[in-house]
C-alpha cells in the first residue's frame, strides 16, 4: 500500500486527501489508518510464521496507541493486548480482546488493578517481583481462584536505545535478576493459588541492534529449562523499532524474528523445549498508522535562524521534546521554490517544545499546514493538557474510508 504520497501536489494518506479533513476538523489533529495498522499486525504475524515460531501471539502494546477504533480492528484480526494498567485492562476488554489474550505487564500493579485481572482471567501477570507475586497469591486465594503468572526476568543487558526507554539492566526498576529467578525455579514454591505458566523480558523500546535482544531470549531459555514442568510459553516481549528516518523502506522485522527463531530452534533441539512465543509489539504495529497534522501560526527569523511556530505543541507529542526523537516532516500542499532551513516549534513555554531543528523543507508561511509522521505510537497516548490545552481530536480512516472521530 502506498500510504503517503502527494498527489497533484496536495497529500494524501492512505489514498484520502488530508485538505479534506483540514476542511472539517480544526488542527492540532491525529489522523489514523486502520489498513496500515492492520498490515503492520498482518506483516508481523505472517513473519513469525515464517520462521516456524511455535504458536505466536502477538499481544498489543496499549501503551503505544489505545485508541477504540484501531484496537477494535486489531482484536477482531487475532491480536492480544499487552497491558500495564487496570485501565488498559478496561479498554481491552471493551474493545473486544479476549481475557485469554491478554498479558498484565508493568512494575506497579495496585490491588485493585490485580483483582479486576484475576476477575477477568488474564492468560498471564508478567510479575515484576516476589513482592507483588505474594499479593497475586494471597488475593486469587480471596477470590477462590488460581492465577496464571510469568516472571519477568531482568538479564542486566544494556540495550542501544534511549536511556529513557532502556529496561532490561540492573539498575533499572523493571523485572527480576536472573539469580533470583533461578533460585526460585529451584526450590518448590508454597504459593498454592497461582501457577506458574511462562517466562517473560523485555529490554526497551525503539531496538535496531538485536545483540542485546539476542542475549536476552537465551537468559530467558537457559532460566526456562530450570523450571520444575514445562512452561507453556516465553514471552520475549516486544520494542521492535521503526525507520523513523525514512532514508529506504527497511524494517529490522527481518533480522529481528531470525534472532528469536534461532534461539527456540537452539532449545528446541537441545532440549527438547518449544514453547509457545509471545511478543508485546506496539511501536511496530501502530507507528506508521498516524500522522499528527498541524498549522503554521506565524514565522519568526532570530539572526540566522528561521522560526515556523505551528499550533502543535509538546503537550499534543512530546517524543521529540523528551526523547530528542527525529520524525520526518511534510508540507500538506507542496509548493515551487527553493527549500530553507526551519526550526519547526510549538506555542509551550518551554524551549524543548520543538518538533524539529534545522529542518530543510520547503519555504513555510503563515496559514501552511504540515504532517509530522509516524506519530501512530507514543502520540496521543503521551499527550497532556499542558498549559490547560485541549487534547487533540483523533480521526481514524475506516477499511471503507469512512471516518470515525474521536476526542477526550
Amino acid at each position: 500500500m502506498d500510504l503517503l504520497k502527494h498527489k497533484n501536489k496536495t497529500l494524501t494518506f492512505d489514498n484520502f486527501e488530508v485538505d479534506k479533513l483540514l476542511k472539517n476538523y480544526s488542527t492540532p489533529l491525529y489522523v489514523y489508518s486502520e489498513n496500515q495498522i492492520l498490515t503492520q499486525y498482518f506483516d508481523f504475524m505472517d513473519t513469525a510464521n515464517h520462521f516456524e515460531i511455535n504458536s505466536p501471539l502477538v499481544c498489543f502494546a496499549l501503551k503505544s496507541n489505545p485508541n477504540p477504533a484501531l484496537l477494535k480492528s486489531l482484536f477482531k484480526a487475532g491480536a492480544g493486548a499487552d497491558i500495564v494498567s487496570g485501565g488498559e485492562l478496561k479498554r481491552a476488554l471493551d474493545c473486544g480482546c479476549s481475557a485469554d489474550k491478554i498479558v498484565f505487564s508493568g512494575v506497579g500493579k495496585t490491588e485493585e488493578e490485580i483483582k479486576d485481572g484475576i476477575k477477568a482471567g488474564v492468560y498471564s501477570f508478567n510479575v515484576e517481583s516476589f513482592e507483588e507475586l505474594e499479593m497475586i497469591n494471597e488475593l486469587a486465594g480471596k477470590a477462590k481462584k488460581k492465577a496464571r503468572f510469568a516472571l519477568r526476568i531482568n538479564p542486566k543487558v544494556n540495550a542501544k536505545t534511549h536511556k529513557y526507554i532502556s529496561t532490561g539492566y540492573k539498575t533499572h526498576k523493571f523485572g527480576l535478576l536472573t539469580d533470583d529467578v533461578a533460585k526460585f525455579l529451584k526450590r518448590k514454591s508454597k504459593l498454592k493459588n497461582v501457577e506458574l505458566v511462562g517466562l517473560s523480558v523485555h529490554i526497551g523500546s525503539q531496538l535496531t541492534d538485536f545483540k542485546a535482544t539476542k542475549k536476552a531470549i537465551q537468559e530467558l531459555f537457559e532460566l526456562a529449562i530450570l523450571a520444575p514442568k514445562t512452561l507453556e510459553f516465553v514471552d520475549v516481549g516486544g520494542g521492535l523499532g521503526v525507520n523513523y528516518k525514512r532514508e529506504d523502506d527497511s524494517t529490522y522485522l527481518g533480522e529481528y524474528m531470525e534472532v528469536v527463531s534461532s534461539v527456540v530452534n537452539s532449545y528446541a533441539k537441545k532440549h527438547n523445549f518449544n514453547p509457545r512465543v509471545v511478543f508485546e509489539p506496539g511501536r511496530f504495529i501502530s507507528a506508521s498508522s498516524g500522522i499528527l497534522l498541524t498549522k503554521v501560526i506565524r514565522t519568526k527569523k532570530s539572526a540566522e535562524h528561521n522560526f515556523a511556530i505551528v499550533d502543535g505543541g509538546m503537550n499534543d507529542f512530546v517524543r521529540t521534546s523528551l526523547y530528542q526523537a527525529y520524525h520526518h516532516i511534510v508540507p500538506v500542499k507542496v509548493k515551487a521554490g527553493k527549500k530553507k532551513y526551519f526550526d519547526i516549534v510549538g506555542p509551550i513555554c518551554e524551549t524543548a517544545d520543538s518538533f524539529a531543528s534545522n529542518y530543510q523543507i520547503q519555504n513555510l508561511n503563515a496559514g501552511d499546514h504540515i504532517a509530522v509522521l509516524d506519530v501512530g505510537a507514543y502520540g496521543h497516548s503521551m499527550s497532556s493538557t499542558y498549559n490547560m490545552r485541549t487534547r487533540p481530536t483523533e480521526v481514524v480512516i475506516k477499511k471503507d474510508h469512512s471516518l470515525e472521530e474521536f476526542n477526550y
